[in-house]
Order: structure tokens, then C-alpha cells, then sequence
């Protein structure tokens, strides 16, 4: 069994120390070469009716070092394919964290069922790196480009606001 403890990275990889807490799971796997996201998979059979959401166990835990974070990011065969999402896209596995990583799942098929065994992939991990932010309170902030235009305000949003939506509106 290795070593307790943080191990070391380098610039090109991390180290992240897995704990396989089922028997199905393993050791999360890169497909190919070159990919982000490193498969996980579930430890129970699920069934997700159309609109209908469940916590997912991995049967994996793990010990990121500080300054990572691992992101849970839907696998996109499923998604295209059985309408499989997650709820909370990506999930947020901080360095600090020792449980069990679950995924949140839901079928987002208006009509089939989606059926999950005991051992099929789910879900991706995406290893980051991440800062930690100096919040500072001003009064007054910047002046940049954009400014406060938020949601649409750089345009493209006149598909989806219909034809008569569009007009009215100017496009925008």
C-alpha cells in the first residue's frame, strides 16, 4: 500500500493519492493519451427516470495537494446519447476533502429511462490547479470594456429570443 501523505507534482503532472472504498471501482483512467478527464465509475445500479436526479457513489476517495482542486464534468457519449447530465456541473472536489466522491446525477430525457450497472463509467475527474483569492472590498471598482452589461449584452441572443422578440428588440 503506498505512502500516507501528499505526494509530490511536477510542472506537467500531480500526484493524487486514491483510496478504492469498493471493489467495483478503480483507480480513476484516462482514456487516451493527451485527454483531461479521467473516468470514474458508479457502485450501484441506478435507474433515472426522465427528469429524475440521484447521488451516485464512486467508491473512491482521495487527497489532492493544496493549490488543486478535482472537478466532476459529464461524460459527453452520455449526455448525446441517454440525456445524462449532472446537476451540479462541474462538482467541486476541494484538496481539503476525505469522503467519498458521489455524483449527482440526472436524466434529462423527456421520455426513456436511463439504466446504470454497477461499474459503467459516469462521470470525469478534471484535476486544476487553483488560487486562492485576496478578496478586498472597494467602494468603487475599475472601469473596464464590458462594464456591468451582463447576461446578452455582447450579442448573439436574437435566436433565442424569437422572431418577433428579435425585431422589437433590435437583435441584440
Amino acid at each position: 500500500m503506498p505512502a500516507v501523505g501528499i505526494a509530490e507534482q511536477s510542472d506537467t503532472d500531480v500526484a493524487v493519492l486514491v483510496r478504492i472504498l469498493d471493489p467495483i471501482a478503480a483507480v480513476p483512467a484516462y482514456a487516451r493519451e493527451g485527454d483531461a478527464g479521467a473516468d470514474i465509475v458508479t457502485t450501484v445500479d441506478v435507474e433515472l427516470a426522465p427528469g429524475e436526479r440521484a447521488v451516485v457513489p464512486t467508491g473512491l476517495s482521495i487527497a489532492l495537494p493544496p493549490g488543486y482542486a478535482a472537478f466532476v464534468h459529464p461524460r459527453s457519449g452520455l449526455a448525446a446519447r441517454a440525456g445524462l447530465g449532472l446537476v451540479n456541473s462541474p462538482g467541486t472536489i476541494d484538496s481539503g476533502y476525505r469522503g467519498e466522491i458521489k455524483v449527482i446525477l440526472i436524466n434529462y430525457d423527456l421520455v426513456r429511462p436511463v439504466r446504470l450497472r454497477r461499474g459503467d463509467r459516469i462521470a470525469q475527474l478534471v484535476i486544476q490547479r487553483v488560487a486562492a483569492a485576496r478578496f478586498i472590498q472597494v467602494a468603487e471598482l475599475p472601469d473596464s470594456e464590458r462594464g456591468d452589461g451582463g447576461h446578452g449584452s455582447t450579442g448573439g441572443s436574437a435566436a433565442l429570443l424569437g422572431p418577433t422578440a428579435a425585431a422589437t428588440n433590435g437583435g441584440s
